[in-house]
């Protein structure tokens, strides 16, 4: 079968389409012939990071582990002796290493059955952005419903998906972005938008009792600034200074009074969770932004097309 592989440091040209072994179910595991994934953080952060730090983390003369992807959604190729909720030709999706293949393997908790109503792409699109904004708005940030919920950032892929699951818990929600996408937060349900090319929300005075920073770059103290005296800002992203902010400085911050800044770290992937979000788009309260989609071939372009520029919602890779 072909899979993109990074066998050697470099910019995104250096992963190869390269033709590997087939994987084989396991007893407990799921063999999904892959029809979408789609690129994440994960993907891409790597070729940001300092050459050094990198190697020290992934390898020193080569990267670790080759494989890419985790997202994915498909159809169940075969299944292990030991699993009983998935049979052959059965539609799913959720989270597998080296998603960015013609087939992906995981444990069978690691997949949920994909809604009818939502094509393979948008299935593909959901579950580790969606997974981030769902327990970075539930557990970490204690949402409840009528709050004054503010997502910085909230045209990407977290975003997107943290406008509309902060909405399904009854949440007032104002979404951060720039000019062109304030139509599209409109659109999936934000109370209120701000541009932030015209205006900083952490100066105008307004107070929320959650922020949820995807990617937004302001200084700890400024969130701080923007917070009820009760509220709760979770870092999910951005910078490495304004991540390093949140886990040190947000600590002492959270001690000190009623407000609390706490770093979101790397979401986790329940069954409970997927099948939460399964819900949400059998219902039509989640819907998936596509900003692209590449075929399997032009993954590296896909991963620069993020890297480089300001994606609206995901970016997905099909998979033919």
């Amino acid at each position: 079968m072909k899979a993109i592989l990074y066998t050697k440091y470099g910019p995104p040209e250096a992963l190869q389409l390269t033709e590997v072994d087939k994987p084989a179910p396991t007893e407990k595991q799921v063999l999904v012939k892959v029809h979408a994934a789609s690129v994440n953080a994960l993907e891409w952060r790597g070729f940001t990071m300092s050459p050094l730090i990198l190697r020290l983390m992934g390898g020193l003369r080569k990267p670790r582990d080759p494989k890419m992807g985790v997202d994915v959604a498909g159809t169940v190729e075969a299944v292990g002796n030991s699993v009983t909720e998935f049979k052959p030709g059965d539609e799913v999706f959720g989270v597998a290493p080296a998603a960015f293949a013609e087939y992906a393997c995981n444990g069978e908790s690691k997949f949920v059955l994909k809604p009818a109503n939502v094509s393979f792409e948008a299935a593909a699109a959901v579950p580790v952005a969606a997974l981030t904004a769902l327990q970075g708005l539930r557990d970490k940030g204690q949402i409840q419903s009528g709050q004054k919920v503010l997502i910085d950032g909230a045209s990407g892929g977290v975003g997107t998906f943290a406008v509309q699951i902060a909405k399904s818990y009854g949440a007032e929600v104002t979404a951060v972005c720039r000019t062109r996408n304030l139509d599209m937060m409109r659109s999936i349900g934000a109370d209120h938008v701000i541009d932030y090319t015209r205006g900083d929300f952490t100066k105008s005075g307004r107070q929320y009792d959650l922020i949820l920073a995807v990617n937004g770059h302001h200084p700890i103290l400024d969130y701080r600034r923007a917070l009820s005296p009760t509220g709760i800002c979770i870092v999910a992203g951005g910078s490495f200074s304004q991540v390093l902010q949140a886990m040190f400085l947000g600590s002492i911050i959270s001690r000190l009074g009623g407000r609390k800044i706490r770093f979101m770290g790397i979401a986790t992937t329940p069954k409970k969770d997927l099948l939460i979000l399964k819900e949400l788009l059998e219902t039509g309260k989640l819907v998936p932004i596509i900003d692209k989609s590449y075929p399997l071939s032009e993954t590296a372009e896909a991963i620069k097309y993020l890297m480089n520029e300001h994606a609206r919602g995901k970016v997905v890779i099909k998979i033919a």
